[in-house]
This record gives structure tokens, sequence and C-alpha cells, in this order.
């Protein structure tokens, strides 16, 4: 089996972690959905992990490509293609409740995207080396199963029966594949300036996705220490994975 294969079969086999995942958050928004300080515990755990894994393994990553032009034009491009997408997603929420559809399309688009983007890093986590692609692969399947729960209850809210809300839900997690596997196909023999613009876009998303959707998120809760203790066990869990 040629390097290239085998960088796109260990991606296709850690993009169906975070799948499942989805798919479990789904199923648990419907059937036993958790209360709001589960939730918040769950985002400031989350938040951390993904944190962790943005320091402890794409940033040096970031630094060692050595080519700072291209680290410079991913993170402005990552920034603007995330601040957009909060944009779009703060719009949705403005307007849902004036339009007459019961899908919030632009919600799932933005979601979709997302997903995207998240499949990609792990195809660049593998393409980088196992080490990297698992802690990828686990930091983003704690995010994934959040955004499963997350968009099943906005559907559910919406009106959507709950069996087709868990199936447009698990069906959208599907693009995290369609990312991860393309990722890992098209980074495997990347030269140095693509895998610099590809790790500092992945940078500003991990980034966006910590300090703009988990933690702001998770502080509409009232703030208590134990809830604020998870942020730093999501961070030490992941550092200690990394160091094993």
């Amino acid at each position: 089996m040629s390097e290239a294969a085998s960088t796109v079969g260990q991606a296709a086999i850690l993009v169906a972690f975070p799948i499942a995942a989805a798919v479990i958050g789904s199923v648990v928004s419907v059937v036993n959905p958790p209360g709001p300080r589960t939730v918040s515990a769950v985002q400031h755990f989350a938040a951390g992990v993904v944190l962790s894994a943005l320091a402890g393994e794409i940033l040096p990553d970031l630094r060692n490509e050595g080519s700072l032009h291209w680290s410079i034009i991913g993170f402005v491009v990552g920034s603007v293609v995330m601040l957009t997408l909060g944009a779009l997603s703060r719009r949705m929420e403005r307007t849902r409740a004036a339009s007459s559809s019961s899908l919030p399309l632009v919600l799932l688009m933005a979601v979709g995207i997302d997903l995207l983007l998240d499949g990609l890093l792990v195809g660049l986590g593998v393409s980088l080396g196992a080490k990297q692609g698992l802690i990828l692969t686990i930091a983003l399947t704690i995010e994934i199963l959040f955004i499963g729960l997350s968009v099943t209850t906005t559907l559910t809210q919406s009106g959507i029966r709950k069996l087709p809300a868990v199936t447009i839900s698990s069906g959208l997690s599907l693009t995290t594949a369609v990312g991860a596997i393309g990722g890992a196909a098209v980074l495997g023999g990347a030269s140095h300036q693509i895998l610099a613009l590809v790790l500092a876009f992945g940078a500003a998303a991990l980034l966006y996705l910590v300090v703009e959707e988990l933690l702001t998120e998770a502080h509409e809760q009232a703030e208590t220490t134990a809830l604020a203790a998870m942020f730093f066990l999501g961070f030490l869990t992941i550092y200690v994975l990394g160091s094993i």
C-alpha cells in the first residue's frame, strides 16, 4: 500500500469517531437532554481540549514549517472564513422567528462548513503524523459531540420532529468524513508552504471555536469554580496524552 493510500485509510478510520460522537449527541438530545449546567461543563471541557491541541500540536508544527508569509495568509483567510460563518449564524438567529420556514437552512449550511473544516483538520493531523492525528481527532470528537447535541436541539425547537431532527443532524456529520479523507489525500505530499497555509488556517479556526463559540456559550450559564475547573481539566487531559 502506498503512503498516500495509507494516510487516507488512517483518516477514514479516525474520522469515524467524531461522526459517531455527532450521532450520539443527536440521540441524547432527543432521548435525555442534558441540563444547562451539564452542557456548560462539556463546553468548558471541550474548550480546554481544543485549546490544548492548538497550543501543543498545531502551533509547534506551524512554527517548524518556517513559512511566515504563508502562515500569515492562512491565518487571515481562516479568520475571515470563521468570522463570516459566525456572522451568518447570528443573522440566522435574528431572522429565524420571522421566517416562514421551520428548517434553519443558514444554520445547517454554517454547521456543515464548520464540520467540513473540522474534518480537514483531522486529515491534516494524519498527514503530520500518527500522534498529531490522534490528538486532533480526540479534541474534535468532543467538540463535534456538542455540535450534534446543539444542532438537534435547535431543529426540534424549530418544530421538526425528533427522528427527522436526528437524521438531519447525523447526516450533516458526514461532511466531516469528506473533509478528513479529502484533506489527507490532498495534503499527504504537500509542500512546506501549503502545510503552513493549512496549519495557520486551522489555528484560526480552532481559536475562533474556543473563544467565540465554546466559551461564549458556556458562560451563558452562571460560572462556578467547578465549571471553570473543567476547562483546565480538558487542557491537562490533552497535554498528558500528547506527552505519553
